[in-house]
């Protein structure tokens, strides 16, 4: 790497936690240790600071019941709590609607569940990587038990109207579950569970993605839904998931959702910064895609597919000038496979081998991004040059014959 500053360009993977969650977490590892389930005075502040962490991410989610909110210990569980705990407790219906984009956190829960007898619907995108509404309504059925589906995608950034998907399922029969993975909006977008999103019933998202530490998330549990506890063992979180409560992260978890309320204009600087290396990167880079362009999209997010060049070794390029960033979700970056996302949403092969994704925040800098925008062009020239598809003197691709 080299000796320049860091540029941190991968907070769709994670994001720094913010000082002022380190701060708040502080007291939950020294004095304040108490087991908040205990009955003794030390042990009750604490469980007060837990009442009030509960209150601040219901607040959060748009003024919703706090006795509504449920701590795990990350997004992928509260996935698996809400998808898992929906079918057992619905063991009549047997039919589950999802799409080809999503986190494997759930296409991975459906599967499972497919192996188990359900039958599950996976929804198409196109190029945009939207869902026509028309498909959506068609996949509900008499038998339809869940619908889940993202409210934005971790690799492009489109969002979804799952707002209006959630009140078309419980039009066309209220006993439909709806559940959406909001981890990629948290933080980004306001989550009004009381208002734009009035009829999901159950929503996930994750402390890590929001300048809160890994190891803590949140699922939203609507009053009446029918859910069956997924980790068994003690009372705690209402006797809906079992084991001493991770007071610590909580407060962590509680004390990023305000500051992304605080500074959620933070997200406005931060998408013109996204749309002018956008625009800069398309005016200087040939055979350059933007994965969603046009649509609507997560302020922060970029995802590119660039022709004729392999994306790992844009990232190897990119980290030998301190630039973070990555080729799409970091929970299965392991894989050489191309990514599920763009091959559903129609990316040409020799474009999604090339696909990167930068992603930013609230501590990206306009300098971060004016660096990037002077050596993206530089790196993918390069690799160019080396590539058999590239023809150098012409500066184009090689006529295939």
């Amino acid at each position: 790497m080299s000796d320049s500053p860091l540029i941190f360009a991968d907070n769709n993977a994670t994001t720094p936690v913010a000082p002022e969650v380190v701060a708040a977490m502080q007291p939950f590892f020294g004095p304040e240790f108490f087991n908040p389930s205990s009955m003794y005075e030390p042990a009750l502040k604490v469980a007060g600071a837990l009442k009030d962490a509960r209150q601040t991410v219901a607040a959060f989610l748009g003024g919703v019941e706090p006795s509504e909110v449920l701590f795990t210990s990350c997004a992928t569980e509260s996935n698996n709590a809400a998808i898992f705990g929906v079918a057992a407790a619905n063991p009549k219906r047997k039919h589950v609607v999802t799409s080809a984009v999503e986190h494997p956190a759930v296409l991975e829960v459906c599967r499972e569940l497919q192996r188990r007898g359900h039958e599950v619907t996976i929804l198409p995108v196109d190029r945009q990587g939207r869902i026509a509404t028309a498909d959506y309504v068609r996949a509900l059925r008499p038998d339809t038990l869940l619908v889940s589906l993202m409210h934005a995608n971790n690799e492009t950034g489109v969002v979804w109207p799952v707002g209006e998907w959630a009140r078309i399922a419980k039009e066309t029969d209220p006993g439909i579950v709806f559940h959406t993975d909001a981890t990629q909006t948290a933080g980004k977008r306001p989550l009004d569970l009381v208002g734009e999103l009035a009829h999901v019933d159950l929503l996930s998202f994750s402390g890590h993605k929001m300048h809160a530490p890994k190891g803590v998330g949140a699922l939203y549990v609507r009053r009446g839904t029918p859910l069956r506890p997924y980790l068994l063992g003690g009372h705690q979180e209402s006797g809906r998931r079992g084991g001493t409560e991770n007071v610590p992260y909580i407060v962590g978890l509680a004390r990023g959702c305000e500051l992304a309320r605080e500074h959620a204009g933070d997200m406005v600087r931060i998408g013109k910064l996204r749309d002018g290396l956008e625009e800069e990167i398309l005016r200087t880079v040939p055979h350059v895609e933007v994965n969603g362009r046009g649509v609507d999209r997560t302020p922060n997010t970029l995802n590119m597919a660039c022709h004729f060049i392999e994306g790992e070794s844009i990232l190897y390029e990119l980290n030998g000038y301190g630039i973070c960033a990555s080729t799409g979700s970091a929970c299965s970056s392991g894989s050489l496979e191309p990514s599920h996302v763009l091959k559903a949403m129609g990316v040409p092969f020799t474009a999604m081998h090339g696909s990167v994704r930068l992603s930013f925040s609230a501590y990206t800098t306009e300098a971060d991004v004016r660096r990037i925008a002077e050596i993206f062009p530089k790196v993918v020239a390069n690799l160019r040059n080396m590539s058999p598809y590239w023809d150098q003197k012409r500066n184009c691709p090689r006529n295939p014959a």
